[in-house]
């Protein structure tokens, strides 16, 4: 079950709860998440100390972006298998939550391969657990040097492109901390030029239906103290046109072998605009992001989410006085209206100025770019 464990009102600055931990009080170990529905008005802790709420956790969203949802999947089969459920079942539940994100199933195959690595050398059940449990605290921690690496070589690149500083970046959906075991991905990024002095302006796309970036990535960026504005994404066109871009940083739910990326829906848009108005398009991700099992963008699944996020807009519990209910929708389309809810949309390569991952940048990005790249990754996680 998944029980509302603490509050705390938002304040300016930091510190910022983690965004999810691992914790063994003494009737069991639980995961903690960070509940991102909830932001910014509040923070509130979803204690979760078994699989079917961290399942029903990243399916409402309460815990998301692809590099934590990877370390979510691990910490949920080590859950599982230290409480003794069926760890198999556990690992097909996880790995099926969302099909975009290619990062929950691969922490749930690390994590569960560590077990059955185990168990197969008949060391039992409970080193079996302890091994799981390992997997996922490693990918942590790699997740999080991981952005470190990031910020570096995309605050690299974004010199080299933009010589003289004083960015003016626009970013989409959420991409910080939130999302990830340490800064984030495209928000890192962004936020190693603020903390260098480079950063002029955050441009922050409202992100609809579920408003990532209103909610999520301004609340991060004023934590910080960067100089951000918030923008609809429809605004996004004339804000190219007026010259006020200099490059566009995005983070990926998923890479293909091709180089296609697949990141929130209305990335692709941002994309086409970057090109017709001459502007870097990067793309920030890990490698644990690339999927070479999907050849083209064409391959990718993309996940279809509820209508009534686009037909209503749900009260949020803070709202809930004045006969309002928490979590109930208010209409904003007239009753019976079907709508086309892609949750993620794909981004062809020949639109992406480079990809910056933890082991360097590609670009132009390509196949033979991709593959090189993961080969280097193979190579690094051997040694």
């Amino acid at each position: 079950m998944a029980d509302q464990y603490a509050q705390t009102p938002v304040s300016a600055g930091p510190p910022m709860l983690p965004s999810l931990r691992w914790e063994e009080p003494p009737e069991g170990p639980v995961v903690v998440l960070l509940d991102q529905t909830r932001l910014p008005a509040e923070e509130i802790e979803l204690v979760c100390t078994d699989v079917p709420a961290l399942v029903r956790a990243i399916q409402t969203l309460a815990v998301r972006g692809a590099p934590l949802l990877g370390i979510a999947g691990a910490y949920g089969v080590a859950l599982a298998a230290v409480r003794g459920y069926d760890v198999d079942e556990a690992a097909g539940l996880l790995a099926g939550a969302r099909p975009t994100a290619v990062n929950l199933a691969y922490g749930v195959r690390r994590a569960a391969g560590a077990y059955r690595v185990v168990l197969e050398k008949g060391e039992g059940h409970e080193r079996a657990a302890l091994a799981a449990l390992a997997e996922a605290k490693d990918l942590h921690r790699e997740d999080a040097e991981a952005s470190a690496l990031m910020a570096g070589h995309g605050l690299a690149l974004l010199d080299e492109l933009l010589p003289g500083g004083g960015h003016r970046v626009l970013t989409h959906c959420n991409t910080g901390a939130l999302v990830s075991g340490g800064e984030g991905t495209a928000f890192a990024v962004a936020l190693a030029a603020h903390r260098a002095g480079r950063l002029r302006r955050l441009w922050v796309d409202e992100t609809r239906p579920l408003l990532q970036g209103a909610r999520l990535t301004a609340y991060e960026a004023a934590r910080s103290g960067m100089p951000y504005t918030l923008l609809t994404d429809n605004a996004a066109g004339s804000l190219f046109a007026a010259g006020e871009v200099d490059a566009v940083l995005i983070g990926a739910d998923r890479i293909a072998a091709d180089g296609s990326v697949a990141n929130k829906v209305g990335s692709y848009p941002l994309a086409v605009l970057a090109k017709y108005h001459h502007v870097p398009f990067v793309v920030v991700a890990p490698t644990t992001t690339i999927d070479l099992g999907t050849p083209d963008g064409a391959s990718i699944e993309v996940e279809q989410r509820a209508g009534q996020e686009v037909t209503e807009l749900t009260a949020p519990p803070q709202v809930a006085a004045g006969g309002v209910g928490a979590g109930v929708g208010l209409p904003v389309a007239p009753l019976g209206t079907q709508a086309y809810n892609p949750a993620f949309d794909v981004t062809p390569p020949e639109l992406v100025t480079a990809i910056v991952t933890e082991l360097g940048v590609v670009s132009p990005v390509t196949g033979g770019g991709i593959a090189e790249l993961c080969a280097r990754s193979r190579q690094v996680t051997i040694s």
